[in-house]
């Protein structure tokens, strides 16, 4: 099993390859429906299962309702509908924010990270909740969000903490702080982003950081246009692909190039593009960006396929 596969960042790779097993986490907020960007870290979850790895996924009740999702009845609802379509990926463990949250000792920890933290790098973090740091400073609560996703990974002591790459600074934050309070250092593995439908336009000037960009330009429940949800038809599907951002030649922050590349090859491949069969992206990537691969055959092949793993899992 390549557990570097279909990967944005190890930090470390070598940590991560020196393992022999051990607890592998992620942490969700719990929306429905999900749009198909979640399927790409529930992939890679169920390789680190079947590579050896104890998996747990927090059902990050407590989290989404800080970040004005709902309530704790309704998003603890929304969560049986998530675990009930990630089970048919694979059978993992699940803990849910609130109950975790009722231990005196979690409490303890969110102080102790605070107190190892500065109010800057507090704010650099936000972006891990989809907001601006405008939006975050409404309410004070929405500061304490990066810190709580620091103390889940030491109370329920990770060793390899999974997630998109608009997760990587509440990583980063974990293992920065991990030396100062005597926990290990969680490995972090960050997976690949699929970007919104709408593109990400002007990104409102280039001085956003990657990970900012995939936090604030990432598929979204609260953008219906901008995703694909695990509830859509096939008809919804295929209109959806046709009136995406899919600029020809172009791979970056292109995302029907993404859903290929980071869903459908490696878990759902091989895809029928043209007449051509791909089982590696590389080759998708190399085709595309010379032109042999059109906009128009990538969206048509793209759809299909989506389609097809999408009634699988429904």
């Amino acid at each position: 099993m390549d557990l570097l596969r279909n990967v944005e960042e190890v930090v470390t790779k070598e940590e991560l390859l020196n393992m022999k097993g051990g607890l592998a986490y992620l942490g969700f907020e719990p929306l429905w429906p999900i749009h198909v960007g979640w399927l790409v870290w529930a992939y890679k979850l169920a390789e680190l299962k079947e590579a050896g790895f104890d998996v747990v996924i927090l059902v990050a009740t407590w989290h989404a309702w800080v970040n004005d999702k709902g309530d704790i009845s309704q998003l603890r609802a929304h969560g049986e509908k998530v675990i009930a379509v990630l089970d048919k990926i694979a059978k993992f463990r699940y803990v849910y924010g609130d109950e975790i949250a009722k231990d005196p000792r979690y409490w303890e920890l969110v102080m102790r990270i605070a107190k190892e933290t500065s109010l800057a790098r507090i704010r650099r973090a936000t972006p891990i909740m989809g907001r601006r740091a405008e939006e975050v400073e409404l309410d004070f609560s929405k500061l304490l969000y990066p810190v709580m996703q620091v103390a889940d990974i030491f109370y329920l002591g990770v060793d390899v903490a999974v997630g998109g790459m608009d997760q990587r600074r509440a990583h980063m934050l974990a293992r920065d702080v991990a030396e100062k309070l005597g926990f290990k250092k969680p490995v972090a593995i960050h997976t690949p982003i699929i970007t919104s439908l709408s593109g990400t336009g002007r990104m409102e000037g280039t001085h956003r950081e990657i990970d900012e960009v995939y936090a604030l330009f990432k598929m979204s429940k609260s953008k219906p246009q901008s995703a694909i949800f695990i509830t859509d038809g096939e008809e919804e599907v295929r209109n959806k692909i046709w009136a995406a951002f899919c600029p020809p030649r172009e791979i970056k922050f292109n995302p029907v190039f993404e859903i290929a590349a980071y869903l459908l090859i490696p878990y759902h491949g091989p895809l029928e593009v043209g007449g051509r069969r791909y089982d590696d992206k590389s080759a998708l990537e190399k085709d595309y960006q010379s032109g042999v691969v059109t906009p128009q055959q990538l969206k048509e092949a793209v759809a299909a396929s989506l389609v097809a793993l999408l009634q699988k899992l429904k």
